[in-house]
């Protein structure tokens, strides 16, 4: 009985030198930082071990990604590749041409960085927004082309010293990518960043759960005041985007024009799909192909998303009555458990 109360006694000194000495460190707090960037706003929700504020950490490592690929900075990459300044690609701008290029092939130009041209014509980039003629869209088509490039070492062709990029349908996400693996890179393991509505997240929320996202309805709302969600994704180590037409558009006497251009014809597209939201291992991916299914149309995204076990999508188009219909690749059910 001695033996057993020495025993007890003993037990509760280890534990007693265990609570002074090696005190249980409360949980760190979630800290979450918001700016501007892109032209848009982001916004920031981690963990770090310490409880560390990353935003500006994470902030330079945005500002990056606007020096390689922001067409709005004279001074960018893509900008002096535009204005055929020499430059030297950097491993961002090689990152996106790379996965643009991938996109491209797969699609067979209906994603397209060289699309500029169009895309100023048409009024959604640097050009006015004014009546379009048949023979414009030519002129600006010969300007377009992704097989028109050329990777030579640290160097990029162009086979008209007139073409000009954007890569603003993969930028965005990229930066997304970039700013998630910044937290990395500082010792979270929790967290999500968001980019205009573009998300990549690791690990879990503040409540022990995966992540959160919502999908918008498609509503025709250009001042995004309406943000109806049509499905809740519950994400983690994951990427999701949104492509739609349904906030980004003009009407020019009486016909609307949706800011999705089609690379291979020239035009606006015109079919029934109001959205595309793609699943993927990285946001950038998830970024260029929601926007080549917007060019691509329901039943075509459908076929390559099946076909491509990193993808899955979620399409809302508009139906024969005008009602909202829903397609979903086959894998996409389980991030809305």
């Amino acid at each position: 009985m001695k033996k057993r109360n020495l025993l007890a006694l003993f037990f509760l000194l280890v534990a007693l030198f265990f609570l002074l000495f090696y005190p249980n460190k409360k949980t760190a707090p979630y800290m979450r930082n918001e700016g501007k960037i892109f032209g848009t706003y982001y916004s920031l929700s981690y963990q770090h071990p310490d409880g560390e504020d990353l935003g500006e950490e994470v902030l330079a490592e945005l500002k990056g990604v606007d020096a390689s690929l922001s067409i709005f900075n004279d001074s960018s990459t893509i900008a002096k590749i535009n204005e055929n300044i020499p430059v030297d690609l950097d491993s961002l701008f090689l990152l996106v041409y790379q996965q643009a290029s991938l996109v491209s092939q797969t699609t067979q130009g209906a994603f397209d960085i060289t699309v500029a041209p169009l895309v100023d014509l048409w009024g959604f980039g640097r050009g006015t927004r004014k009546t379009v003629s048949a023979s414009e869209v030519d002129s600006a088509l010969q300007l377009v082309g992704y097989d028109n490039l050329t990777l030579l070492d640290d160097r990029l062709l162009k086979s008209d010293s007139r073409m000009r990029l954007d890569a603003s349908a993969i930028a965005k996400g990229l930066g997304v990518d970039v700013a998630l693996q910044c937290l990395k890179e500082h010792g979270c393991t929790n967290a999500m960043v968001e980019i205009g509505g573009e998300v990549a997240c690791m690990g879990l929320n503040p409540s022990g759960q995966p992540w959160k996202i919502g999908v918008n309805k498609p509503v025709n709302d250009s001042t995004c005041i309406d943000k109806s969600l049509e499905c809740v994704l519950h994400l983690s180590d994951i990427a999701v985007a949104t492509s739609g037409n349904y906030r980004q558009f003009y009407y020019r006497d009486g016909k609307k024009y949706a800011h999705t251009i089609d690379p291979r014809t020239g035009y606006p597209v015109a079919h029934n799909l109001l959205s595309a939201t793609v699943v993927a291992p990285s946001c950038m991916m998830a970024d260029a192909w929601a926007t080549a299914f917007m060019v691509l149309g329901k039943d075509e995204a459908l076929k390559i998303c099946e076909n491509n076990p990193d993808l899955d999508c979620f399409l809302i188009y508009e139906g024969d009555d005008g009602t909202f219909m829903t397609l979903q690749s086959s894998g996409f059910a389980r991030w809305t458990k």
